[in-house]
């Protein structure tokens, strides 16, 4: 098999050469990112025009939206990370609002086609095929897609099992690289105050998860302080688009066991993965774990198919009606659709099913509510507010599907931060004629 590789393996240089101008160019993200190759791409940029670059989290350097890049390399975002966000919001790169469930139908219907596809693999085992390792979501199926596969094999990356793989005899040039896995970690500085309104909303999410229950988590501190205060339940089950490092330690005490799922039990079934080496290492040839592309791990129907299905999620903001909006900040992109209102979905339509946003009541240190009269203007809703069930912070729990607007307001208001009430209060009196 290393005579197959070596047949194939260029410089990161001579590959990137391949890329032309008006080409529509797929970069693996997340924790996968191509650091090398990108770099490469970039040093080329006085050669190119009009270069799209479709991605969806990264969180590394972007080098190709500097100013003096931006005429050459025109981002498509199709979930805006910091690295990019300024340059969505300046007019400068492209964002597409799109669940993460139908990104591969976009990328497969050529409404999004890909030319060149960039990716960060394992390498190949005895049998040719290398992983895709920590992010799967979309790339295997613009791999699927593309015209040309360039991808760097790093023997760092680890061996990830399920739908996650890709044959060496598919990728046109192989650029073997050593070095470290790009790690994540939040990054937040949380103070005291902070941290105690989370480990509340924590609380209140695991009151609501019973033994048995299959768990999705976005992305997020809340969903990682929930893993905190699982470790009283038994048989949970993990069936979610993206997870992090705190998941490891209740799948070693057995708290996470899968053997209650009905959808692939005994599985951690995912898309992706934010996190260190610590999880790297232990995700390498585990067959607990089972990759696959967001095109089945976040299909609504697919989510439904687990009972007892559980979906943790958050908010920028959200009015007193339930409307929930989680990718902007008004006019301004902030994140993306993700795989929100997927989970929402799925979890609606499961046996004994519950789907979740939390948040804390307040953002900018206490200086304003996140439940507000009504959204921002411009801002975009995320999730509909009839798709709205348990809405959380640390003041408690609002029950709002079925119910009526006065009985959403009253909800909504009783779980705001006690400050912002008398506000609220008085909007729903005089404009929504609450009483």
């Amino acid at each position: 098999m290393k005579s197959i590789v070596k047949t194939k393996t260029v410089t990161s240089d001579e590959a990137v050469k391949i890329i032309k101008s008006d080409d529509n160019v797929f970069i693996h993200g997340n924790c996968s990112f191509p650091s090398a190759l990108v770099n490469s791409m970039c040093k080329r940029y006085n050669e190119l025009d009009n270069v799209k670059l479709i991605q969806l989290l990264t969180f590394l350097d972007a080098p190709y939206v500097q100013e003096e890049m931006i005429d050459h390399f025109r981002v498509v975002s199709l979930f805006t990370g910091g690295n990019v966000r300024k340059a969505v919001n300046e007019g400068k790169a492209d964002f597409i609002p799109v669940f993460l469930s139908e990104i591969p139908i976009l990328i497969e219907k050529k409404k999004l086609p890909i030319d060149v596809c960039l990716l960060h693999l394992s390498p190949p085992d005895e049998h040719g095929f290398c992983s895709f390792a920590l992010s799967n979501d979309c790339a295997k199926t613009a791999s699927e897609n593309a015209k040309i596969i360039i991808a760097q094999i790093n023997p760092n990356m680890p061996r990830v099992l399920g739908d996650n793989f890709i044959n060496i005899n598919r990728i046109d040039y192989a650029v073997e690289i050593d070095e470290p896995i790009p790690e994540f970690t939040h990054s937040k500085n949380i103070s005291k105050e902070e941290s105690e309104c989370y480990e509340q909303i924590g609380k209140h999410i695991s009151g609501l998860i019973q033994d048995g229950s299959t768990l999705q988590m976005g992305i997020g501190v809340i969903p990682d302080t929930v893993l905190k205060f699982l470790t009283d339940k038994k048989d949970l089950g993990i069936h979610t688009e993206m997870f992090s490092d705190n998941l490891i330690n209740l799948i070693e005490t057995g708290v996470i066991n899968g053997e209650k799922k009905t959808l692939l039990p005994g599985k951690v079934v995912s898309s992706f993965m934010l996190g260190t080496k610590m999880c790297f290492d232990y995700m390498n040839n585990n067959p607990i774990f089972e990759f696959r592309p967001t095109k089945f791990v976040n299909d609504p129907f697919i989510v439904s198919r687990n009972d007892n299905m559980v979906s943790i999620n958050s908010a920028l903001e959200v009015d007193l009606t339930g409307q929930i909006c989680a990718d902007s900040i008004g006019v301004k992109n902030y994140s993306g659709f993700g795989g929100q209102l997927d989970f929402i979905r799925g979890a609606t339509r499961s046996v004994n099913g519950k789907p979740i946003i939390a948040f804390t009541s307040t953002a900018k240190g206490g200086t304003l509510s996140r439940i507000t009269p009504f959204l921002k203007q411009g801002a975009g809703v995320t999730t509909t507010r009839a798709d709205a069930h348990f809405i959380i912070t640390e003041y408690g729990i609002a029950d709002l599907f079925g119910k009526s607007i006065r009985e959403r307001v009253k909800s909504m208001i009783n779980i705001s931060h006690p400050k912002f009430r008398d506000g609220l209060e008085r909007y729903a009196f005089e404009v929504l004629k609450v009483r």
